[in-house]
């Protein structure tokens, strides 16, 4: 496989430029810009007044490198936001024109390509975020899915496939990146192979991933990634958009009837001559601890003795814009050390030696002091095109409210909120989880959230969040006060509480749900 060099991708920038400076002359529609615009990685925002842009990063591996471009990108252009999505990226927003072309173009000199970032492309591939330092992993996943997101670059100028296309890996069981229900999941096992699952997804419809293949030896990723192609195309739907996901190909074929026409797929790739097979080698961390120690419940400690990861969560996964300007100053001159955009809106900087992890803690300080302020957020409909409500301002008034009532850590668990049913927040994997809709309520329809429990992601166990009802907005921060109260005078923390009170919770949301 032969890398996509950077002069292709810059090519098509001239088209870029020229239907952007027309939408924004008010000579193109929204959504004709839109159908263009995200195959370059940039949507037009809610308002129509400003953009936003994804910056791709297979497994949200943030090298300093490229830390210091978007750091020095945020302070050329005055951005003012910031967002780490639950797809790894990170997206930059309320921007004009001419910030888009000057941090699009620069970004590929930086190994930041946009392309593909939205539209119907092969997405930012996703990864574990601690592959190659957490303990207990079964083996460091992140090269094969570097690799693997090359590989999908170079489907961008083929022929389309129906939709989007989202790669995950997995390195333990804690799957994630929900690996197990994505459009393709590889899936670590203790022998170092792979399981390979399929045509999986959340949002409206939401479908497990069909197990395709087990015992699947890392160097022959492509090959499953290219039957994926191949199978979406021949049987993807091209002519009803909100049934082109891979998850409906399990509807149309059958759960059997799709492994089948998968595995027909993978042998005319095998059949085909075309060797797509990988030689990699894992770079191992060569860095050691220099007997420093540090303990803090923001800190983790890695595989490699005596180093550490410092985790860094700011509220609804948007930092302030001048904060990787100040993390990068931090660790400029510290040794191997970068940060991970990891699934859940959180940032990890690894690599750390006790000493240089008390630093980092200093400098990262502003973010989530609690569990539940870990929560997950998508950037909400007051940017989204195609949001519903404003999932980081509940976010907001939540953590606000439980600040104020001074509800202990661990009461509550990490929810996840998303604007609407597409579940860009993944709602449908959190203990507690929301979309946004509208509920009428004596014939005026009022802001709402439905509520979603008891959802899993954990390898095993998955399960998708119940609907039980729908709650008015503004109900919603009176909702977890009342539950943390409930489980702080139980004397156990949520998860103990809600495991032996599965019941309970259900019964605490009643008197808010309409």
């Amino acid at each position: 496989m032969e890398k996509i060099k950077n002069e292709v991708w810059k090519k098509d920038f001239g088209e870029f430029k020229e239907k952007t400076d027309q939408f924004y002359a008010g000579e193109l529609d929204k959504a004709s810009y839109k159908g263009f615009s995200g195959r370059f990685g940039s949507y037009a925002q809610k308002d129509g007044k400003a953009s936003m842009l994804r910056l791709r990063m297979a497994g949200g591996r943030l090298t300093k490198d490229k830390m210091k471009f978007i750091a020095d990108s945020i302070e050329k252009y005055k951005v003012n936001k910031v967002h780490f999505t639950t797809c790894q990226t990170i997206q930059l927003h309320n921007l004009r024109p001419e910030a888009i072309y000057g941090i699009m173009e620069g970004a590929l000199d930086h190994d930041i390509v946009t392309m593909g970032g939205g539209g119907d492309f092969p997405r930012n591939v996703m990864v574990s975020p601690l592959s190659g330092v957490e303990k207990g992993e079964y083996f460091d996943v992140l090269p094969y899915a570097e690799a693997a997101g090359e590989y999908l670059m170079t489907f961008i100028p083929k022929k389309m496939m129906p939709r989007k296309l989202k790669v995950c890996f997995s390195n333990s069981p804690a799957n994630r990146t929900h690996a197990t229900f994505r459009d393709l999941g590889f899936v670590a096992r203790p022998d170092g192979l792979f399981d390979v699952y399929s045509a999986g997804g959340l949002g409206n419809n939401t479908r497990f991933g069909v197990k395709v293949a087990e015992a699947v030896e890392p160097s022959k990723i492509f090959y499953y990634i290219c039957a994926m192609r191949e199978t979406f195309i021949a049987y993807g739907n091209y002519e009803q958009r909100g049934k082109a996901r891979t998850r409906y190909m399990q509807e149309t074929l059958g759960e059997e009837g799709y492994k089948k026409a998968y595995l027909e797929k993978l042998d005319e790739v095998f059949a085909s001559g075309e060797n797509l097979d990988l030689d990699i080698t894992a770079e191992e961390v060569k860095k050691q601890g220099d007997g420093s120690k540090v303990e803090d419940p923001r800190v983790i400690a890695q595989k490699q003795e005596g180093l550490y990861a410092v985790t860094y969560h700011p509220i609804g996964g948007c930092p302030a814009p001048e904060k990787l300007g100040e993390i990068y100053h931090v660790i400029q001159d510290m040794e191997d050390v970068e940060a991970r955009v990891a699934p859940d809106e959180t940032m990890y900087i690894i690599n750390l030696t006790g000493s240089e992890a008390k630093k980092v803690l200093e400098a990262t300080s502003d973010g989530a002091r609690t569990l539940f302020e870990t929560s997950v957020s998508c950037i909400g409909a007051s940017i989204c095109q195609v949001g519903i409500r404003d999932s980081q301002a509940l976010l907001h008034k939540c953590v606000e409210a439980v600040r104020e009532a001074g509800i202990k850590d661990g009461a509550l668990p990490q929810i996840h909120i998303s604007g609407c049913p597409s579940s860009c927040g993944t709602h449908q994997t959190g203990e507690i989880g929301f979309h946004g809709c509208v509920k009428v309520v004596d014939k005026v329809p009022h802001p709402a959230f439905t509520l979603h429990l008891n959802g899993c992601d954990l390898q095993g166990k998955e399960r998708m969040g119940e609907k039980v009802g729908v709650l008015l907005e503004e109900d919603i921060p009176k909702f977890f006060v009342k539950l943390g109260r409930i489980v702080e005078d139980s004397g156990m923390d949520y998860k103990e509480w809600s495991q032996k009170y599965p019941d309970e919770i259900e019964k605490a949301a009643e008197e808010f749900i309409k």
